[in-house]
């Protein structure tokens, strides 16, 4: 790869570590002075310069975007919409769920939205709505123009130590607000969808599911043919993560290229044997246009993911290579491709399959280079996937925490499988009359799910370790390549040794005596991490989002495998509330649990490294009697010699008074966890008293619809510092010899995407 456009490609990446954009003048002028550097024709100076107009491209892009915002006073309030749907819609338990570009609005509504239309409305925010329920409700197709009523506000998402950024995600796709369509008689469809890629591809969606009901696997089939990834369940997601064959279940670069490799040959054999075409274009050429005309068609109607845009752009700097009469580098191919899509889109670097996908690409090239011979095309394959298996392991391990022992096997059955029998046959029950060919492509999948499903099962298939530092990972992408040089390279098996420090490496942990206690951004619930020495602590699992999502799998257990916890001591499930229990089977389901305690009793002890555990509440008695979930908290208190904290989840009311008569001597803690999120019956000003706290978290959801909290319990901690999930996300105290450290998600990661709307 050119290093002129890997220059190019860093100076896009550092905009995307930015907290704050430089001004457009200070962008105009590095653009400017890159520029020039460039032109100097010296190498050193030529790549600085590719680096500096890298870098004001991409924030420059950023300015443009981030001027499309809905203002802060704008959120929560009615504004009526007219536009396009985009993409394919995707339906869930309450509703369904679409992107919707703007054309005209009655406020400043941005440019691209993300919405829901529930079927019941159920107090959506922060107000009450009365229930509605919409057994007619319209289904939005992609491409048709609607009129809307919507209720906006700001991308936010959750943001805990080495967990998904949402709002990243939202803002790389040009998303500026999300929002839920209001009950309206305006509600209506403008225009049918007509002639566009997203209506073809809402039919062919369509016809392949009229063809499969029912079907266990047509989601696979819909996103090989389609591009539609949300069609295939999260069980199956997770199985291809456990088999590392993720990349083929979704539009990768390879099934382009096979697309456009069986169309160009198959013109090919055409064209050289038809006696005058020749004369007109050479059959080569004619064979490069079919393919890349098919190689283009197929990456349409699947959505122009990042593979799929390389593989393609890849394709074209080829075909103009070819007309041209150049014989090109494929590290020029290479670098051409790399800085087309990041000139088209700047923020692809904030996509896991950018990485993925170059760098697979790269590491073909790296083996191939110099090659004077080719060996057995077995041998090939055996080669080509241990580069990839060595290659992209410290990449896998630095964006998911890690990686497949069985992925090897698992690629060398399903990729020539699904790459060239089962794609193929998705792509050919899409035409008229050829419906069979999805069935069969079905019936091709159940006995490779079943293998894959075996392989997954297998004891050690899929290693988990915990969150790599940069440094570790940089050093083993280095081991990668010396492991991986050229015949002849000296001592190519000490690559191995750069590896070490990226699995031997474990997180520091509190020292004996002192605890790290983490409030985990779970939005509207609570999840707390409490760490010793050599012992974990989980106080709830979060809430339950719906059917099929809780903050148990998407946040809790990511966060604990990343922060190196293989195992809990203890998980304590407050209470039965499912914004506190949601999550816990899930948690359960994922990581060993020594004790899981649904039913707390006042009175239990046990001191973990040198610090002291107890339960406050609720006495036995109090399981015997009717009463109110909240009522029966679990209250936690952890004391260590240089510092406290006070956990009592959901206590309110009658509760918290017998729990004062009880406990008001010894309540004193310095870090208190907000009573019920700081619900209007919770932390009465004895209990504030009390307790004394000099640090409060509020476990709340960005503008949650309780009002959580509640302006009048906000009042009564004016002496302690205030620490909001939604405000600040993860909320992390280590209390120690050297006192209490505490970090704030929100700060330490902090990006100029960022909502920062109150």
């Amino acid at each position: 790869m050119p290093w002129g456009a890997l220059a190019f490609a860093l100076g896009v990446f550092a905009v995307q570590q930015l907290a704050v954009l430089p001004a457009p003048s200070w962008i105009a002028s590095v653009a400017l002075a890159g520029l020039a550097l460039w032109l100097t024709g010296r190498r050193g100076w030529a790549l600085a310069g590719a680096g500096l107009m890298g870098f004001a491209w991409a924030a420059g892009f950023a300015h443009w975007r981030l001027a499309d915002a809905l203002p802060a006073e704008w959120q929560g309030r009615d504004i009526r919409v007219t536009g396009r749907v985009s993409g394919l819609p995707q339906a869930f338990e309450r509703g369904v769920r679409f992107v919707f570009e703007v054309e005209a609005a009655d406020g400043p509504a941005p440019k691209r939205l993300l919405l829901s239309w529930y079927r019941r409305i159920e107090r959506i925010e922060e107000e009450a709505e009365e229930e509605a329920d919409f057994a007619a409700l319209p289904v939005p197709r992609g491409g048709e123009r609607w009129r809307l009523v919507v209720r906006l506000k700001r991308p936010h998402g959750n943001l805990n130590p080495h967990g998904f950024d949402y709002e990243a995600w939202l803002f790389e796709r040009g998303v500026r607000a999300t929002g839920y369509v209001r009950p309206s008689v305006q509600n209506a469809r403008v225009a049918p969808a007509g002639l566009s890629i997203d209506a073809w591809r809402e039919g062919l969606r369509a016809r392949l599911m009229r063809a499969l009901p029912e079907a266990p696997y047509a989601g696979i089939v819909a996103a090989l043919a389609i591009g539609d990834q949300q069609a295939v369940p999260n069980e199956q997601w997770r199985l291809f993560a456990a088999t590392g064959i993720t990349h083929l279940m979704s539009i990768s670069g390879l099934h382009v290229t096979m697309i456009g490799a069986l169309l160009g040959s198959l013109v090919f054999a055409f064209w050289r044997r038809h006696p005058r075409l020749p004369l007109m274009l050479p059959a080569q050429q004619a064979a490069a246009v079919a393919g890349w005309l098919g190689a283009a068609a197929y990456a349409l109607i699947a959505g122009f993911g990042v593979p799929a845009q390389r593989t393609l752009y890849m394709g074209s700097v080829v075909v103009l290579g070819l007309f041209s009469g150049r014989a090109l580098a494929a590290g020029q191919v290479l670098g051409a491709a790399l800085v087309l899509v990041l000139l088209i889109d700047p923020w692809a670097v904030l996509a896991a399959g950018f990485w993925l996908s170059f760098g697979a690409v790269a590491l073909l090239f790296y083996i191939s280079a110099g090659r004077l011979a080719y060996r057995h095309w077995l041998i090939e394959a055996v080669r080509a996937q241990w580069a990839i298996l060595v290659g992209l392991t410290p990449a896998l391990l630095a964006l998911f925490g890690q990686f497949s022992l069985v992925a090897p096997l698992a690629n060398a059955v399903a990729i020539p499988l699904v790459s060239f029998v089962i794609t193929p046959l998705a792509l050919l029950g899409s035409l008229p009359g050829l419906a069979w060919a999805y069935r069969l492509a079905h019936a091709l999948l159940e006995p490779l799910m079943e293998f894959l499903g075996w392989l997954a099962s297998l004891p050690g298939a899929l290693w988990w370790l915990p969150a790599p530092p940069i440094w570790a990972v940089l050093l083993a992408l280095a081991g990668a390549a010396w492991l991986l040089a050229p015949r002849g390279w000296p001592a190519r098996w000490a690559g191995l040794m750069l590896f070490l420090p990226l699995f031997l490496l474990r997180p520091e942990r509190p020292e004996a005596g002192g605890f790290l206690l983490t409030v985990l951004d779970v939005g509207q619930g609570q999840a707390i991490h409490v760490q010793t020495a050599r012992h974990d602590l989980l106080f709830d699992a979060g809430p339950a989002y719906g059917q099929s999502a809780e903050a148990g799998g998407r946040i809790v257990v990511p966060y604990l495998r990343a922060a190196g916890v293989a195992r809990l001591d203890k998980l304590i499930v407050s209470h039965d509330d499912r914004d506190h229990a949601g999550g816990a089977e899930a948690v359960v389901a994922a990581l060993p649990v020594e004790t899981v305690e649904r039913r707390c009793i006042e009175g239990e002890s046990w001191t973990w490294d040198g610090v002291r555990f107890r339960v406050l509440h609720p006495p036995a008695a109090n399981y015997d009697r009717k009463g109110p979930a909240n009522a029966l908290s679990c209250v936690l208190k952890i004391e260590a010699e240089k510092g406290s904290a006070l956990i009592p989840a959901d206590l309110e009311g009658p509760a918290e008074r017998a729990f004062l008569a009880r406990h008001a001597a010894d309540a004193q803690s310095e870090i208190l966890i907000a009573p019920h999120h700081g619900g209007k019956k919770t932390a009465s000003p004895a209990f504030v008293a009390a307790v004394a706290p000099r640090e409060v978290v509020f476990s709340v959801g960005y503008r949650n619809r309780f009002g959580h909290p509640h302006p009048e319990v906000l009042a009564r901690f004016a002496g302690a510092r205030v620490h909001r999930t939604d405000r600040d996300g993860a909320v992390s105290f280590k209390v120690g010899a050297g006192g209490t450290a505490i970090r704030h998600e929100r700060e330490a990661r902090r990006r100029y995407w960022h909502n920062s709307a109150p």
